[in-house]
């Protein structure tokens, strides 16, 4: 089976965490503080925070701008349901809209129309390791006085324009989870380069700590290990390198599948780390399951609108038609595209696309 994800953890990995566990600082410590100065300087950004998960990097920094009750915070309808349950957890009303055609990514001109007096914050999704279109959104922001808030969890290393995906709003939100373009285990991070956000954060992560036994704030515990951080910070080194052999792999998978189905784009403004290689069919379910049959791990995120999701009902509004993301839910499908694949790997699962349209 060749799979849809792989985690690339090798004999340097290993041998930071030993050090970790042989040195007995485990919890929050400094390979924390280490990894969150690599990570802000990889980013261009002043302050990179470390948490537990992707999700508590949203939900976190969401509080540390002031979105709470009675708040709205535009999201889009095509994405991982953490997006609209880390606006949820904050009390505030996730609003939906929809998504451009050939990003996936949110629509702005939908996200305009959706912004009202409750609104506090536009989340757009870089998703699957493309970047959203930044500038229109920035300009909502400015002319409503909103913050912009990127969930980058699939995009590390991606770019908008000459800024990486996380460096454009006043916050960024990253995910480590395993299948991540970098892993930290488990694991977040969100970027800022306002320093009372930050602080904000460090408050907010660690019981609403601001120095011994002063709890400033009602805070969480949500902090990243030391053993996560020296993961993250061997993985942070091979990332280019990793994001590289991703996109020559899909560049591969391109060639051979553009003309049998719709494969994916990138804008001339952005610079894409395929985090997945999704591509479109009207009949994705029989490609899905001609796949398995070939033993090619493929994977469909995501088979229904977030608006769709049944804990989101009564607790979150649909802003206008959510038809592009609704049509994408039917016919996508993500295929193997990670820097652990061989060549004849790449070849296989393009061939068994082939092989479903003859």
């Amino acid at each position: 089976m060749i799979p849809i994800a792989q985690p690339h953890i090798g004999p340097e990995e290993q041998k930071v965490v030993q050090e970790v566990l042989a040195s007995g600082m485990l919890a929050q410590g400094p390979r924390v503080a280490a990894f969150e100065e690599a990570f802000a300087d990889f980013m261009g950004v002043e302050h990179a925070v470390a948490v537990a998960s992707g999700t508590e990097a949203i939900r976190l920094a969401l509080l540390a701008i002031g979105v709470g009750p009675n708040s709205e915070v535009i999201i889009p309808a095509f994405t991982f349901v953490a997006t609209a349950t880390a606006v949820m957890m904050t009390g505030a009303e996730p609003v939906i809209v929809d998504v451009e055609e050939e990003t996936f990514c949110m629509d702005p001109v939908a996200a305009e129309a959706a912004v009202t007096r409750k609104t506090k914050a536009i989340m757009p999704v870089h998703l699957y390791g493309h970047p959203a279109d930044m500038g229109p959104l920035l300009d909502i922001c400015q002319e409503r006085d909103l913050d912009l808030v990127e969930d980058a969890a699939q995009s590390h290393g991606a770019r908008w324009k000459d800024r990486r995906t996380g460096s454009v709003g006043e916050v960024g939100c990253f995910s480590f989870y395993p299948t991540k373009n970098m892993t930290t285990g488990e694991g977040g991070a969100v970027t800022t380069s306002t320093p009372e956000v930050a602080e904000r954060l460090r408050m907010l992560r660690q019981h609403g700590l601001a120095g011994p036994y002063q709890y400033r704030m009602l805070g969480y515990n949500s902090r990243m290990t030391d053993i996560e951080a020296a993961i993250g910070l061997v993985q942070l080194g091979t990332l280019e390198g990793f994001n590289t052999a991703r996109r020559m792999n899909a560049e591969t998978l391109t060639e051979f599948l553009e003309d049998v189905v719709r494969t994916p784009t990138t804008a001339s403004w952005a610079e894409h780390v395929f985090h997945q290689y999704t591509i479109r069919s009207e009949d994705r379910d029989g490609l899905w399951d001609h796949m398995r049959k070939r033993e090619v791990g493929c994977g469909v995120y995501y088979p229904h609108p977030v608006s769709e999701i049944p804990i989101l009902e009564g607790k979150s509004r649909v802003a206008g038609s959510v038809e592009v993301a609704t049509r994408l839910s039917h016919e996508v499908l993500s295929l193997p595209v990670h820097p652990g694949l061989s060549s004849q790997d790449v070849e296989t699962v393009a061939m068994a696309v082939r092989e479903f349209y003859r």
